[in-house]
């Protein structure tokens, strides 16, 4: 069926259903927003539109599709020809999703979601807003998996497996121990952990459910006394089984969880309504209290211990050896051989792959030249590339999950002659990208309060790049974390103060749509700086160890001040990746972080 054929089917089926509009959302039954598994990709299935991010909302004269300034790009040539109106958000004039689906419901109207894929908050929302109109929520319909059918994928059976205490610096155990602590502070019989990475760090697990984040489709159940890991046991090895076990963990099937929690009676829960699909929140019994706040493991996770930080430090190590690798590969071979899109990321996945404990890419590589770059979540496929000459800008924005950390890192690489704004652009990014890097703050800033930093040189030239700076990053977890995030504005998320131990990227960009996209992105950690009678002030330390193009950089519009920055920057490279390489790698290295006068 084409995109169109599939619209016309989902309105047969609302008008036979009597439902007057109908949401698709982008997320899973544990509601992630980003990275889901084939089976919940209704988003893309209706609409053909691949991007990581967005919804569907349909009527019987209408269908649109809302998504941010990361993918307008993308989605102008992905809906074209489907009848799909594209809805950018937070631009002027665009209503938010949720205030679409309010007021084009009719008075007295039936508005149709699946329920298992929206959030209990959401549809808390959505149900008193339509109170007011007469009109009704039926959230047991899923009309697209009706329309799918049996080629709908199954839901992923990726084996767990164990994560040693030498990466971890804690039992499960010890990690059971310190959420039981919270569970007690907050007053709560049980704490449901709903996030995929929640029960992953907690019992030092982790699965191979989506194919570029080690997770698996699990809940947990924790109470004072048990724990309750909801799961499909085909995934469950017997060392798994034991590793659980011993940690007193009771394995129950990924179904029975709710079952479980319609038998919970005169309970308080804790639970992010958030997180907390409708469907299990309808399921609970009145008798049952809800307590809605965040798990306490998203700021447990968030902040590394001294253990995870040597960890991620390492593979971060392995990781700049196999970008330096693939640099030296790309500098060497464009205009020599045939280059496009695509043989240039599969190289780098190969390189990646040489690396002791490499598990699997921590996203789908972004490896875009020239116009396609300002599309900042394009991917190349077979079906879909470009050939790449040496000339102008490659953008390849990347990372490795390993056994000891996980990595993510942009670069934007010249492979030819440059005009003097591509230099200009370039060198402004990199301003930006430093300033936020030498920051100094007090303790209780935000990642909101630092944004300026990045964007300043920007916004200074009017123009900004429609995406956030900076996202948490997992310890061989999700690539992006929070509750820390670097960004601004009306209508964003808000960040958590940063904590040492929290790990950001730093990712200014310029996005000139059809012409160029440039992207410089380091991961930073939060450390301690003086302490004072003003207070703890923290800073950052950069754990990324890979060159910035320098053949890019226009040093005239560098002060003093960022130009040894940079050249710290590129000895601290040179010193951590050279004794892993060649003679003839290490010459180009040596090159490539060659000081700026």
């Amino acid at each position: 069926m084409t995109v169109k054929e599939r619209i016309a089917a989902l309105r047969e089926l609302m008008a036979e259903k009597g439902i007057d509009i109908y949401y698709i959302p982008n997320e899973d039954d544990h509601l992630s927003d980003e990275y889901t598994a084939d089976y919940f990709q209704c988003k893309t299935f209706m609409s053909g539109f691949t991007g990581d991010y967005g919804c569907v909302i349909v009527t019987q004269d209408f269908a649109g599709l809302w998504t941010d300034g990361r993918h307008f790009t993308q989605a102008e040539h992905e809906l074209e020809g489907s009848g799909i109106e594209l809805m950018r958000m937070r631009q002027e004039g665009v209503p938010t999703a949720m205030e679409f689906l309010i007021a084009n419901t009719p008075e007295n109207g039936r508005l149709g979601f699946d329920g298992r894929v929206v959030s209990a908050a959401a549809a808390k929302q959505l149900a008193a807003a339509l109170k007011k109109k007469g009109a009704v929520m039926v959230m047991t319909e899923d009309l697209v998996g009706m329309i799918w059918g049996e080629e709908r994928p199954s839901m992923p059976e990726g084996k767990l497996f164990t994560m040693p205490k030498k990466h971890t610096g804690e039992s499960a155990k010890d990690r059971i121990a310190r959420v039981r602590e919270k569970l007690q502070a907050r007053h709560a019989d049980v704490l449901l952990l709903l996030k995929l990475e929640d029960p992953c760090w907690m019992l030092n697990i982790r699965g191979r459910d989506l194919d570029c984040t080690p997770v698996s489709y699990a809940f947990a159940m924790v109470t004072a006394d048990d724990v309750f890991y909801y799961v499909d046991e085909k995934k469950v090895s017997a060392a798994v089984r034991r590793s659980l076990t011993s940690a007193g963990v009771t394995i129950r099937s990924y179904e029975a969880f709710a079952e479980d929690l319609k038998a919970l009676r005169d309970k308080v829960i804790w639970a992010d309504l958030n997180d907390l699909n409708a469907v299990y929140y309808t399921s609970l019994d009145s008798s049952v209290s809800v307590i809605n706040g965040e798990s306490p493991v998203l700021s447990f996770r968030a902040i590394k211990n001294k253990t995870e930080i040597e960890s991620l430090k390492n593979a971060h190590v392995k990781d700049g050896v196999a970008m330096v690798r693939f640099l030296y590969w790309l500098k060497n071979t464009i205009g020599k051989e045939p280059l496009d899109e695509v043989k240039i990321q599969n190289k780098l996945y190969d390189l990646r792959a040489e690396q002791d404990d490499y598990l699997m890419p921590s996203f789908p590589t972004i490896c875009a030249y020239k116009g396609n770059a300002a599309m900042m979540h394009y991917t190349a496929t077979e079906e879909n590339y470009a050939e790449v000459k040496p000339e102008g800008f490659l953008l390849v924005d990347s990372g490795g999950t390993y056994a000891d950390g996980t990595t993510d890192i942009t670069r934007t690489i010249v492979l030819g002659p440059l005009t003097a704004d591509e230099k200009m652009y370039f060198t402004k990014v990199l301003k930006g990208m430093l300033a936020l890097t030498r920051a100094k703050f007090l303790y209780g800033t935000t990642g909101n309060n630092l944004d300026i930093l990045a964007r300043g040189p920007l916004w200074d030239m009017d123009i900004d790049y429609q995406c956030g700076t900076g996202h948490g990053v997992g310890h061989v977890l999700s690539v992006h974390e929070g509750p820390q995030y670097i960004g601004w504005g009306f209508g964003r998320r808000r960040s958590a103060p940063l904590e040492p131990g929290m790990v950001t990227s730093d990712e200014p960009g310029v996005y000139l749509p059809h012409e160029l996209g440039i992207r410089i992105e380091n991961e930073l950690l939060v450390v301690k700086g003086t302490k004072n009678f003003y207070g703890q002030f923290l800073g950052f330390e950069t754990v990324t160890y890979v060159p910035i193009d320098l053949d890019a950089v226009d040093p005239s519009l560098l002060s003093p001040e960022e130009k040894e920055q940079l050249n710290s920057y590129h000895a601290m490279v040179f010193e951590k990746i050279s004794p892993f390489l060649d003679k003839k790698e290490k010459a180009w290295l040596k090159q490539a972080t060659r000081k700026i006068a």
